[in-house]
C-alpha cells in the first residue's frame, strides 16, 4: 500500500486551507454563552467559497462537472474544516454525492451532482450514520405503492435538515431491505421539529407522515446505505482528527508563551509529557484514518480485500475507537495545560471542547466499536 497523497489529493488540501483560512472558531455557535441559542443556517458565504474553489465537485465525476476524486480527498478537506470548526454541511453533501455517484441512476446523476458541484444544492442524510448497526438509525419504513414509494416514521437527530434541499433518509421494507430515499425538505408531509446539538448546532426531528416519491428518487440497490454508513463514520473521524490537530496547535502555542517562575510551562516535564501523550493519540487516528479511508476507496473499485485480512468494516472500527478516544483526550489535555484560560469564554477552546464532545458522541462509545472488531476478528481469524 501507499499512503503518498496524490498531486490531485495536495493541490485540494492547498485550495482548502485558502478557502478555510479566512475562518474564525468565534463565530460558531457557542452553548456555553447562549444555552439553547441556535443559528438559522450554515455559513453560506463559506459554501460559494467552497464551490468557487471546485472543493464541492472534488468527488463528482468529470462528466457531472468534477475532479473524480475518491473519499480520501473528501476526509482530506474534512480534515482542514475541522481546524477552523468550518459550519458548513460538507460531510453530509460530500458523503451523499459520493453515494449517488455510486448507486444512483444516470437520469438522477445528471440532475442532481452538478448543482451540488455548483453549490446550488445542498444534502444531508437523516440519520448518524456512524456508530454502527443501531435499530434506531433505521426509523423509517419504506413501501412501495404503484410506481413509487411511500414513506413514514421519525428520525432525531438531522444535522443541517432545516436549511438542507434533499434530506436522503435510510428507510427499511418489509423484507428487511434498506433503501435511500431523496426526500425535499418541504415536501407534502414532511415536518420538522427544531432540536440543538451538543456543540449548539441546530438540528431537526424529521418526521414522514405518507411521503409518496416517484420510484427515481429511491435507491434501491444492494449496498448503497452500507456505502453511505461508510463515508459518513470516516469522514466524523476526519473531522475529529482535524479538530484535534487544531486543538494541540492552540496548547502548543500557549504553553510556549506563558511563563510560571521565569520559564515558559512548555519546558515542564509534567507539561511536555501530556502533550507528547495527545500527540500520540493524533498520531494513531491519523494513521488510522487514512487506512480506513484507503479501504473504503479501494471497496469502491470492487476490491475489498485488499490491505489486510479483515473486511473494510475491521479498519473503520479501528478509526473510530482512536478518533472517539483520541479527540476527547486532546481536548481534555488541552483544557489542563490551559488553566483558567481555558475556560474563558473569550477565547475559541471552550467551542472545540463543545464540538469535540459532539463528534465523540457521534462516533459512539469505543466499546461499542472493540465489540464490532471482535466480531470481526471471530469471523476472520488471522493467521
Amino acid at each position: 500500500m501507499d499512503f503518498t497523497f496524490t498531486e490531485e489529493q495536495q493541490a485540494a488540501v492547498e485550495a482548502a486551507k485558502a478557502v478555510f483560512s479566512g475562518v474564525a472558531p468565534d463565530s460558531v455557535p457557542s452553548p456555553a454563552l447562549a444555552p439553547g441559542a441556535v443559528s438559522e443556517d450554515f455559513d453560506r458565504p463559506l459554501w460559494h467559497r467552497l464551490a468557487r474553489a471546485d472543493l464541492l465537485s472534488l468527488v463528482l465525476d468529470p462528466r457531472h462537472g468534477g475532479a473524480g476524486l475518491d473519499p480520501v480527498a473528501l476526509c482530506l478537506v474534512l480534515r482542514e474544516s475541522a481546524k477552523v470548526l468550518a459550519r458548513v454541511p460538507l460531510l453530509e453533501t460530500g458523503a451523499a454525492a459520493l453515494t449517488l455517484r455510486a448507486h444512483a441512476g444516470a437520469e438522477l446523476c445528471d440532475d442532481l451532482l452538478p448543482k451540488v458541484g455548483r453549490g446550488e444544492l445542498v444534502l444531508t442524510v437523516a440519520s448518524n450514520g456512524r456508530t454502527g448497526h443501531d435499530p434506531a438509525e433505521l426509523a423509517v419504513e419504506a413501501r412501495q405503492d404503484g410506481d413509487g414509494w411511500i414513506l413514514d416514521g421519525v428520525q432525531t437527530a438531522v444535522p443541517w435538515a432545516q436549511t438542507a434541499d434533499l434530506v436522503v433518509v435510510p428507510s427499511r421494507t418489509d423484507g428487511g431491505h434498506t433503501v435511500l430515499a431523496l426526500v425535499p425538505r418541504g415536501h407534502d408531509g414532511v415536518a420538522l421539529a427544531d432540536q440543538v446539538s451538543t456543540n449548539g448546532e441546530r438540528y431537526a426531528e424529521v418526521r414522514l407522515d405518507a411521503v409518496r416519491l416517484p420510484a427515481r428518487d429511491v435507491l434501491t440497490e444492494d449496498g448503497a446505505w452500507e456505502w453511505l454508513r461508510a463515508l459518513l463514520a470516516t469522514g466524523t473521524c476526519a473531522l475529529a482528527l482535524g479538530l484535534g490537530q487544531g486543538v494541540l496547535g492552540m496548547t502548543s502555542e500557549y504553553t510556549s508563551k506563558r511563563e510560571q517562575f521565569g520559564f515558559p510551562v512548555a519546558t515542564f516535564q509534567a507539561v511536555a509529557v501530556q502533550a507528547a501523550d495527545r500527540y500520540t493519540d493524533l498520531r494513531a487516528m491519523e494513521v488510522t484514518l487514512w487506512q480506513a479511508a484507503w479501504r473504503l476507496a479501494a471497496s469502491q473499485g470492487g476490491d475489498t480485500g485488499a490491505g489486510g485480512p479483515l473486511p473494510p468494516a475491521g479498519d473503520m472500527a479501528v478509526a473510530k475507537i482512536w478518533a472517539s478516544e483520541g479527540v476527547r483526550r486532546v481536548v481534555q489535555t488541552a483544557q489542563h495545560l490551559h488553566g483558567g484560560f481555558g475556560a474563558d469564554t473569550n477565547y475559541p477552546l471552550h467551542r472545540y471542547h463543545a464540538w469535540a464532545k459532539q463528534l465523540e458522541l457521534s462516533l459512539g462509545p469505543a466499546a461499542a466499536h472493540e465489540e464490532a472488531l471482535g466480531d470481526l476478528l471471530a469471523a476472520h481469524p488471522l493467521g
